[in-house]
């Protein structure tokens, strides 16, 4: 089944427990600074550009530099939108980050995020549900400072580091950076109002990186060995998801008691441009603006929902009180959408 948060649930089951409004109060981003266009990728994938662009909807990418990992950019997304929304990160009830690129197996990368940033004592921990990793640990922080507290939820990846260049299914789609928004309250009528989150299981083999585990450690093969890449079986990929997302939507839709025409803007995850365009008439938003990020820096993983929210909100796309709906899909295989009524502070 779905896995319904309520707006009208409670953290407790106490019938006299009110749920104070939680919504986003700031937003962040951070896209390294090298840009990776068509050309260079497609060379080593044995593409060319004007093939990459039609099939994918990307002209260009960004790559970490050798020196920046996934923390990095995520402090970097973080402090953003800590300072966008005013609050000091030792004020801050929690941290989350999504990646399903670490710094390391272990610690969390949250820890070293939360070092960085200066909020020593205030509780980190990772969500790795693939590219749906920020809808998942949006939610979940949404149920965690439900008594009127703060949240600082970052998605992060660096791709370019377990991508397989020569592999023209994954090498051309993927970037790297980092998306951040920090929840908190919101006036009555205002915030979250829907969040749904699914996962398939018995899916889990379309998208992996089998190495690395205990179930396949990386000491038991030569590190050079493709398994140590990510992998993708994009046709079933593309048939999850055109399957799946009109569910996840309605889903949310339904939970939030609103209508998919009441939706007024709509940011889902940048996998791949043309992909977007062929489902997006399916789902049913017709008053809905579409925002995209995927042509600038291609698939970003976990942070390309709130990557393209961040640069949104900051192009000022957002009216107060607008209905903004959230989706991403990604291996597990996970899928979620959140709503959500925009708040101007």
């Amino acid at each position: 089944m779905a896995m319904p948060l309520s707006p009208t649930a409670t953290p407790t089951d106490s019938p006299t427990a009110a749920r104070r409004p939680v919504g986003i109060v700031g937003t962040g981003s951070y896209l390294p600074s090298r840009v990776v266009g068509n050309d260079e990728v497609g060379a080593r994938a044995g593409v060319d550009a004007e093939w990459i662009l039609r099939k994918t909807g990307i002209g260009a990418r960004r790559y970490a530099a050798a020196d920046e990992a996934t923390s990095d950019l995520a402090a970097h997304a973080g402090r953003a939108a800590l300072e966008d929304a005013g609050v000091d990160p030792a004020r801050l009830d929690c941290i989350i980050v999504a990646t399903s690129t670490p710094d390391h197996p272990q610690p969390a990368t949250a820890a070293i995020v939360q070092h960085r940033l200066g909020a020593d004592g205030v509780p980190a921990f990772d969500v790795n549900a693939v590219c749906t990793g920020f809808l998942f640990a949006m939610a979940a922080a949404w149920r965690l400072v439900a008594d009127g507290g703060r949240a600082l939820v970052i998605g992060a990846d660096i791709y370019s580091r377990i991508i397989n260049p020569a592999d023209r299914r994954t090498a051309v789609l993927f970037g790297d950076g980092a998306g951040a928004v920090v929840l908190g309250p919101v006036p009555e009528d205002r915030g979250i109002t829907a969040a749904t989150l699914r996962t398939h299981g018995a899916h889990h083999e379309m998208i992996n990186v089998p190495a690395g585990g205990s179930r396949y450690p990386a000491r038991l093969r030569d590190a050079d060995d493709d398994a140590h890449y990510f992998a993708m079986d994009g046709r079933a990929v593309r048939a999850f998801v055109t399957e799946q997302l009109p569910l996840s939507v309605k889903e949310a839709v339904e939970e939030a008691r609103t209508t998919t025409s009441d939706i007024r803007h709509f940011v889902p995850h940048q996998a791949n441009g043309q992909m977007l365009d062929e489902i997006q008439p399916s789902l049913g938003l017709h008053n809905a603006s579409s925002h995209r990020t995927v042509a600038e820096y291609g698939n970003t993983g976990s942070a390309s929902v709130p990557v393209t929210l961040d640069r949104a909100n900051r192009s000022g796309a957002f009216e107060d009180g607008d209905q903004v709906l959230l989706s991403g899909f990604g291996g597990g295989m996970s899928i979620g959408s959140a709503v959500l009524r925009w708040s101007r502070r």
